[in-house]
């Protein structure tokens, strides 16, 4: 059996969003394919892409390293999504399907339930799919990976506070969708900018200058996921 390289590509990629390498650290191909229970064909593939996306630098005599951004880095990470994701809710409002209209409603509806709960576990995963969801919405391929790219490394280099009011934040959520279901363009890309913009003043640098780094590899939560690739 041979593991796609994409799927070992997001088990590296999560490990480095959720801390379990230290930034700079190495990434040997074996010890990798090791830790994966795969072979070092797809671990190879996988460094390639993480490259490419900027989660890993190849270094001189060092091999593959976890990148080591830097703060002006992080900060036009927030910049460009700040530009993008208006650009999506604004595409949506053309090119949305009924069942990108469910599933955001569907969203919409669980998180503001759960505002009102209080559980803020269950928002911060809700927050994502329904920005994920409206990415795929505006039926352009290249701008949605862009924005998953941009969440990821975000994810990475960013704490992000808990809303003070998570209520107002899911009414933002229910605006945008309101005006994608009619098709308001403007609406759509004016809401989605006011929250963005809010959403980035609760982020906070997970290493601001350098210091702060993790003291050592943590044990990985992320194994490659199997199902279904047996044939």
């Amino acid at each position: 059996m041979r593991v796609p390289a994409h799927s070992v590509c997001t088990a590296i990629r999560d490990d480095i969003v959720a801390g379990v390498y230290e930034r700079g650290s190495r990434l040997t191909e074996e010890l990798l394919a090791r830790r994966y229970g795969v072979s070092r064909v797809p671990v190879r593939e996988a460094l390639r892409t993480l490259e490419a996306e900027g989660f890993v630098v190849t270094r001189r005599h060092a091999g593959a390293c976890v990148a080591e951004p830097t703060e002006q880095e992080a900060a036009d990470l927030l910049e460009m999504r700040m530009l993008l994701e208006p650009l999506g809710a604004a595409r949506a409002a053309q090119r949305r399907t009924e069942a990108h209209l469910k599933v955001l409603r569907g969203l919409v509806r669980l998180g503001q339930e759960r505002a009102r709960r209080g559980n803020s576990e269950d928002l911060r995963s809700l927050g994502g799919w329904f920005h994920e969801t409206l990415a795929q919405a505006s039926g352009s391929p290249a701008l949605t990976s862009t924005l998953s790219q941009l969440r990821h490394k975000i994810a990475w280099m960013y704490a992000v506070e808990a809303p003070a009011n998570p209520a107002e934040s899911w009414a933002e959520h229910g605006g945008i969708v309101d005006a994608v279901a009619r098709g308001d363009s403007e609406r759509a890309r004016a809401i989605t900018a006011l929250h963005t913009e809010r959403a980035m003043t609760a982020h906070r640098l997970r290493f601001p200058g350098g210091a702060d780094r993790p003291d050592r590899v943590r044990t990985s939560q992320h194994p490659v996921n199997m199902t279904g690739l047996r044939h």
